[in-house]
């Protein structure tokens, strides 16, 4: 798989730009992941920490579901990798846990993102509001909050990718 990143446009509509630059750090994580084993994704990348390529990808994953699915679109949807036992349980990918596995999941929750907030206004708001949220938000922030919450990742991805086999780039 070679995965195609595509630089945001430059003079578009909001709409288009806000879209434009969420796929391109969907897209980035992908990236930093590509050609690695299953045993290097969930290698953990500094102790402390349990940090693994894997383990952003399934958090990703849950965050899509999060905010497309349970906030905006108010759909029950249960969390995918963690529950009361773990409630950090997506950043601790098992031996049994396959790259194939959890792309599939985050590809089929950027999916449902992506069906969930076709034809709506950025200024609609949201269903529901988030737990940390004292009330709903706007299409809108939850764009730039994703865009946000990818690019920070991905600098982890980039640090951790680098460990890894010191591949590097932006």
């Amino acid at each position: 798989m070679t995965t195609q990143r595509s630089e945001p446009p430059q003079n578009a509509d909001e709409r288009t730009m806000l879209e434009g630059w969420l796929d391109y750090h969907r897209a980035t994580l992908a990236w930093k992941c590509e050609g690695l084993s299953d045993e290097q994704l969930r290698a953990a990348s500094v102790a402390p920490s349990a940090l693994s390529l894997m383990g952003l990808v399934r958090h990703m994953a849950e965050v899509e579901r999060s905010w497309f699915r349970r906030v905006f679109a108010g759909e029950d949807a249960p969390p995918i990798y963690f529950g009361e036992d773990d409630p950090d349980g997506e950043f601790h990918p098992g031996e049994a846990d396959t790259w194939k596995d959890a792309y599939g999941t985050w590809q089929a929750e950027i999916e449902a993102a992506r069906r969930n907030v076709a034809g709506h206004s950025l200024d609609e708001r949201s269903r529901n509001r988030h737990h940390s949220h004292s009330e709903p938000c706007s299409l809108r922030w939850i764009h730039t909050h994703m865009i946000e919450e990818y690019a920070r990742h991905n600098g982890h991805a980039d640090l951790i990718r680098e460990a890894i086999d010191g591949a590097t780039g932006e």
